[in-house]
């Protein structure tokens, strides 16, 4: 059953569970962030309005800078203004920040220790029509392997926004993955959000298999336990947001509990959250896993549903993946 104490949605069932795109809460909490902290900038490149920071921009021009299509000058800029005591946001499609200017983000931001956000929106296969090209599904594995970033992919537009706002106060780098798509609300005001701490969402009696997703996949993870719980499968499902710093008690407290584990996430297998679960798990506690990703390939053209299905991340996949561990 669903964590009574997060407060979680309460219509997280319903055909019509209100549906935002995650870039959305970006966006807002950017403009929350701003309202509190007037060292906080922004800087994009060409992308104000798909990236939802169009919001801070029209409150507060003289605080923004759009240095149009050049996403390498978008991280070193940023960076020489963190030096001079800013507290710079910068956004783009994932594919081109941190896709692009990754060399500028290691050496002029993480190599100098300088405080920059950097929100990646559109990741992930839910870009859909755009095709393989603008489909970031690696930009997990370049961001966490950094030394000093933080990497957050919050499930939805309300953790999204609170992502952003506490990125704030972290005075480390900080990566915010962001999808285009709208995506169900799961989650509320109410519900409590820490970087670097696990969720519990969904919790079955003596649960036998542990589903660990990250992002909007969450959703389908969350659908995926209800459909199990009709076999009499009883299994845990956890938001895991934050992927870097990660919760190793958490991960190694649910792995004590179950026979497996299944991570979730839209990203490549290799490389991604579920590496990052495994890698804490082969050192503490070993389990075995299953991974939901993208299996070494690029993306392709196509809607949200179908690639989900064709790539093997929609909620039967994850079903499967759950049998998978109960036969081991």
């Amino acid at each position: 059953m669903l964590n009574p104490e997060l407060k979680l949605n309460s219509k997280m069932f319903d055909e019509k569970i209100e549906q935002v795109p995650i870039r959305q809460g970006f966006g807002e909490g950017l403009l929350a962030a701003g309202e509190k902290n007037l060292k906080v900038v922004g800087l994009c490149a060409d992308l104000t309005e798909s990236t939802k920071m169009n919001l801070f921009a029209e409150k507060f021009p003289n605080r923004f800078i759009e240095l149009g299509v050049a996403e390498q000058n978008l991280a070193s800029v940023a960076s020489g203004l963190a030096a001079m005591g800013k507290i710079p946001f910068i956004s783009s499609y994932a594919m081109f920040s941190p896709g692009r200017n990754w060399e500028q983000i290691r050496t002029t931001i993480c190599y100098n220790d300088r405080p920059v956000k950097i929100a990646g929106s559109h990741a992930g296969i839910s870009v859909g029509p755009d095709g393989g090209t603008h489909q970031a599904v690696e930009d997990i594995a370049i961001t966490r392997v950094l030394p000093r970033m933080i990497v957050i992919s919050p499930c939805d537009s309300v953790e999204a926004k609170k992502a952003t706002e506490d990125s704030v106060d972290t005075d480390t780098p900080v990566y915010i993955r962001l999808a285009r798509e709208k995506t169900p609300v799961m989650t509320t005001l109410k519900t409590p959000f820490k970087i670097g701490k696990a969720q519990i969402f969904w919790e079955g009696k003596k649960s036998k298999v542990g589903i660990i997703a990250t992002g909007a996949l969450l959703y389908k993870a969350l659908l995926a336990a209800k459909e199990l719980e009709k076999e009499k499968i009883s299994v845990t499902v956890m938001n895991l947001s934050t992927i870097k710093p990660l919760d190793e008690k958490a991960l190694v407290e649910l792995a004590k509990k179950v026979k497996g584990i299944v991570t979730v996430e839209e990203h490549q297998i290799r490389g991604g959250m579920g590496s990052a679960v495994a890698e804490c798990l082969a050192k503490n506690y070993p389990v075995p896993i299953e991974f939901i990703g993208v299996d070494d390939q690029f993306g392709q053209s196509g809607t949200q549903e179908e690639l989900m299905r064709y790539y093997g991340m929609d909620d039967k996949s994850i079903v499967e993946a759950v049998r998978k561990i109960l036969k081991r």
